[in-house]
């Protein structure tokens, strides 16, 4: 059964009754707009028989209404949408007592209109029915807190929203919407539902969402896609935990690409070949060092970045793709970090012995830790010794050819 949406006549607004649906995938829509949600009503509790309801009349909103209600008086915005399900319903309230509801009063419906969709806080990862997923060892650096471009995004079941898209970028790609329990994962069926009455109500601002059904092609990772809004998302995420990031333990914390703070641990950058398999190397990583006992409280976030190149301290427009392995622990004081600090060294010693096996070419680890004033950085080069040093010899050579060409022409005292 499709859904059928009731004009109001004068207004711009419908009444919608749809069906109860399934929806999956990955990250998760957290607020609402229902008219059943306490915290969306500036008393905190859902209004009563007694009560006046009042939009803001400049206010473009989608509301879910679950049950039917008795109200006072309610004043309506301009433009917005009712969505009922099977039995809501509204009644004029008719003066009979109504239990817990002795006292009637103005009650006024939230402003929905700030909540970004490049806030991390806003998302939640969930397993593919929908579910909270269980903490783990793995967690994700802030800017992959939000959607990325291959990810799927849920709005829940029986659940009206309102979201910002303010964006750096023109287009926010996604691999499918799963809208009122209708996954959306081709550009077509994308297209249709922003062409229906309510996606207008539901999303704003200058960012196209935009589905691609696809997911990522590349075996060794993809990269999230959104570095552009990196400070957007920094902004969020600060302006939530009181506009400045925790006072690390450590005196020169780490700063991993795409975190919004720094942290004590240990980062690690892996340059890798066409054999490189991300997910294959994660596993091997869980099952082999993050279970061990002494590892207890050591998270881990991996992922594939892509890093600005820099020659003689100037950075370039070029980029290349690294994978990034980002380790912290749950120790405070001068332990902060130490045992992220000990992982990575683990890794780094299964990178020399069988790197080349795993598709990993060198990698360059770098630790700052409760226990130390400064950073310290290492690498295992798994393959390029050899031609690391021979490229180095040729280029000194070249230098002081130069020097000696300068020099006998005049050029050069």
């Amino acid at each position: 059964a499709g859904s059928q949406c009731l004009p109001w006549t004068g207004l711009n607004w419908f009444f919608c009754s749809l069906p109860a649906a399934t929806a999956a995938m990955y990250k998760q829509w957290i607020p609402n707009t229902n008219f059943e949600t306490a915290s969306n009503w500036d008393k905190g509790r859902v209004p009563c028989a007694r009560d006046v309801v009042h939009f803001e009349k400049d206010k473009v909103v989608s509301v879910f209404v679950r049950s039917p209600h008795a109200l006072t008086d309610m004043y309506l915005p301009l433009d917005g949408e009712f969505v009922l399900a099977a039995g809501a319903a509204f009644t004029a309230f008719d003066g009979s007592w109504d239990p817990g509801c002795d006292s009637g009063g103005m009650v006024r419906f939230a402003d929905a209109e700030h909540r970004a969709w490049f806030d991390p806080t806003l998302w939640q990862d969930v397993l593919p029915g929908g579910e909270p997923r269980p903490g783990g060892p793995i967690f994700s650096v802030d800017e992959e807190r939000v959607p990325c471009r291959y990810d799927d995004v849920i709005f829940q079941p029986e659940t009206s929203f309102r979201v910002n898209t303010d964006s750096s970028q023109p287009v926010i790609h996604l691999r499918s919407i799963s809208v009122m329990g209708q996954e959306l994962n081709t550009p077509s069926s994308w297209a249709g539902y922003l062409g229906g009455p309510s996606a207008p109500l539901q999303f704003h601002g200058n960012g196209t969402l935009q589905v691609t059904g696809t997911g990522c092609p590349d075996k060794s990772g993809c990269a999230c896609g959104n570095a552009l809004d990196g400070p957007r998302i920094c902004a969020a995420l600060l302006q939530a935990s009181g506009r400045q990031c925790p006072e690390p333990a450590c005196q020169n914390p780490l700063q991993p690409l795409g975190h919004c703070c720094g942290v004590c641990g240990a980062t690690i950058n892996l340059d890798f070949t066409p054999d490189f398999d991300l997910q294959k190397y994660q596993d091997r990583l869980i099952q082999e060092l993050l279970s061990q006992p002494k590892y207890a409280g050591v998270q881990m976030a991996i992922s594939k970045v892509h890093k600005a190149q820099t020659f003689l301290g100037i950075v370039s427009r070029s980029t290349t793709p690294l994978i990034q392995i980002v380790l912290i622990d749950d120790r405070a004081g001068v332990q902060a970090g130490t045992a992220a600090e000990q992982l990575a060294a683990d890794i780094m010693e299964g990178i020399a012995q069988h790197g080349e096996a795993l598709g990993i070419s060198s990698g360059k680890m770098e630790v700052a830790t409760g226990s130390t004033a400064s950073g310290q950085v290492g690498s295992h080069p798994v393959s390029r010794i050899a031609a690391g040093t021979v490229m180095g010899l040729l280029f000194s050579l070249l230098l002081l050819g130069g020097i000696l060409f300068l020099y006998r022409r005049g050029k050069l005292r």
